[in-house]
């Protein structure tokens, strides 16, 4: 699904990747490479994010030329987010028209290194006020669909940003080569000044931290962590027999910020044969980075299975191995290899954390009903090199996304959100996806209006994840009971989960009051104990799981948290084995 490279995904295609921004960077070997992963049991098809692009700086240069009509000859006005909406409803009222994927030859025939090749020049930046930047990605090779891209001054109409092969050092492949006007580009990655930025780097240096590459694919970092999860801007039936359409960012418009303005406004076009969306992200830079989301969703055909506010990662192997039961163990040097450990979910006063599974022998689909959905986030909350011991991928310093949707909007008020998890032997899968479903599909002719926050996280806690007594679960660990516990006859399919929690609300000490509640949606759980750790100043939760006889075929749900006095003091723990 996935690849560290430079790639980012598309719509039912493997994914293209992009150029190096300039000689500063020093690019690591592949990493991964791109797949598509067809669903069996949930069926499907999910596909990457953007990949590897940690590293990536840029000088801000000069403005781009740009010209004042369309390729088509249409003269642009002045785009807000309420013109674009009325647009998104005028497409989804006619026929769906896919974006242009015909190259010239020579991009077209180019294969991985070639097109790798291409790199924007960094001198030639679009300089959008004095502390942010654009760079600009080529078609070629994978990347075939074309994006609009244009810039929206404050004052004035929007003027599109015309396509030039002096733009870009096309590489020994295609050396000599130019190509015409109405190429048209494959997206866009922006640059910022961080006000931390190392006196030793040049007066002016910019750093990339955001990226949109392929379908609706976005990826977002904070000012000192590494790329890691994407976001999309919608999914649409994920999981589903008849399997998943990818919509297509078509076209994106860069807004001039106010001078000396800390967030930059991006407007953009969504279209797929089902749905044409509008959608405004504000974006914030900084540690941690922000973009608050709004969006109008129109439907061109009924939809029963909307994912909203959807997030993309990779969970190879983790502290519990690849998590599911039965599943082989991997031959790897590096103890963790993931973007994300779990799925953290909050609904009214409750807040529960999903360990990552991987190994199953077929996808799963889980859901976790949330009313009221106060957020969700596909979060890295092992932060310690020593779990990885991986000095190009840094793990460690990858973010979570945290979705928090606004209250007074509709969208959220029903429904679940929803994990998909899918088995995958290899790093450079994008296997596990998050988002929202509603319970009421989407209708033609109604507007779906979406409005949420995404932010980065890393270590917790966090301001973005609201505040709450609860204390976080830290690691989940699995292994034999009969070594601890031995029974006679030995039964060898006995589990011994072992769950660790950090939080300010928990006693700093030993405390007779605190205990382990516990539940198992198959088999039994015996002698949970809970445990004040002086090494950590955390808890810790032991407790046996028997399994079932016969198993059953699909997950069991284990359930654990600390109480106090019948009072949650901890997250739930919600694992699959």
């Amino acid at each position: 699904m996935t690849m560290d490279t430079d790639m980012q995904g598309k719509d039912t295609e493997p994914t293209g990747l992009h150029g190096q921004p300039d000689a500063e960077r020093i690019d690591p070997p592949s990493r991964r490479r791109v797949l598509r992963t067809v669903l069996t049991a949930a069926a499907g098809t999910v596909l990457p994010s953007v990949a590897e692009l940690n590293g990536s700086r840029t000088w801000a240069g000069p403005a781009l030329p740009s010209q004042g009509v369309r390729s088509g000859g249409t003269q642009l006005g002045r785009m807000t987010f309420e013109a674009l909406s009325e647009e998104a409803a005028r497409r989804a009222a006619a026929p769906y028209a896919a974006p242009p994927e015909d190259l010239p030859a020579a991009l077209a025939g180019l294969d991985y290194d070639g097109y790798r090749a291409i790199t924007f020049r960094a001198a030639e930046s679009l300089r959008l006020g004095p502390l942010f930047s654009a760079q600009l990605f080529h078609r070629g090779f994978l990347q075939r669909k074309r994006v609009d891209l244009s810039f929206q001054p404050l004052d004035g109409p929007a003027r599109p940003i015309a396509y030039e092969s002096r733009l870009f050092d096309l590489g020994r492949q295609l050396a000599g080569q130019s190509f015409a006007p109405d190429l048209g580009f494959a997206g866009f990655r922006l640059h910022y000044a961080f006000p931390d930025t190392p006196a030793w780097r040049p007066k002016g240096f910019q750093e990339e931290f955001l990226v949109f590459l392929g379908a609706s694919y976005f990826r977002l970092r904070a000012g000192n962590q590494e790329y890691g999860l994407s976001a999309r801007g919608l999914a649409i039936g994920t999981g589903a027999p008849e399997g998943e359409e990818f919509p297509d960012f078509v076209a994106h418009w860069l807004c001039e910020p106010e001078p000396g303005a800390h967030s930059l406004t991006v407007l953009s076009l969504l279209d797929s044969p089902s749905v044409a969306g509008a959608y405004r992200f504000v974006i914030s830079p900084g540690d941690p980075a922000r973009i608050d989301v709004t969006a109008a969703l129109h439907p061109r055909v009924p939809l029963a299975k909307l994912g909203l506010a959807p997030l993309t990662s990779m969970f190879l192997h983790g502290e519990n191995g690849p998590g599911a039961r039965g599943a082989k163990p991997f031959d790897d040097f590096r103890p963790q290899v993931h973007d994300s450990d779990g799925l953290c979910v909050a609904a009214g006063s409750d807040r529960l954390w999903r360990p990552l599974v991987n190994g199953r022998r077929q996808p799963q689909i889980s859901a976790f009903a949330s009313k009221p959905l106060v957020g969700f986030g596909l979060l890295q909350r092992e932060r310690n090199f020593a779990a990885y011991l991986d000095v190009e991928a840094r793990q460690e310093s990858r973010p979570g996304l945290w979705v928090n949707p606004d209250p007074a909007g509709g969208a959220f008020a029903a429904g679940a959100v929803q994990l998909y998890e899918i088995p995958s032997v290899e790093e450079y899968m994008d296997n596990i996806v998050a988002a929202f479903v509603p319970d009421a599909p989407a209708q033609p002719g109604t507007a779906l209006h979406l409005a949420y926050g995404l932010t980065t996280v890393g270590a917790e806690p966090v301001p973005a994840i609201p505040e709450t007594a609860l204390a976080r679960v830290t690691s989940t660990r699995f292994g034999s009971a009969e070594r601890l516990r031995p029974l006679t006859p030995p039964r060898p399919e006995r589990r011994l989960c072992v769950i660790d929690f950090a939080g300010p609300g928990l006693p700093a000490g030993p405390d007779e009051s605190v205990i382990a509640e516990v539940s198992a949606s198959a088999g039994t759980m015996h002698e949970p104990v809970s445990n004040f750790v002086p090494q950590t100043g955390g808890w810790r939760i032991y407790a046996e799981w028997r399994p079932p006889e016969p198993m059953p075929a699909g997950d069991v749900v284990l359930r654990a948290r600390l109480v106090r006095g019948g009072v949650p003091l901890s997250e739930t723990w919600d694992a699959a084995v």
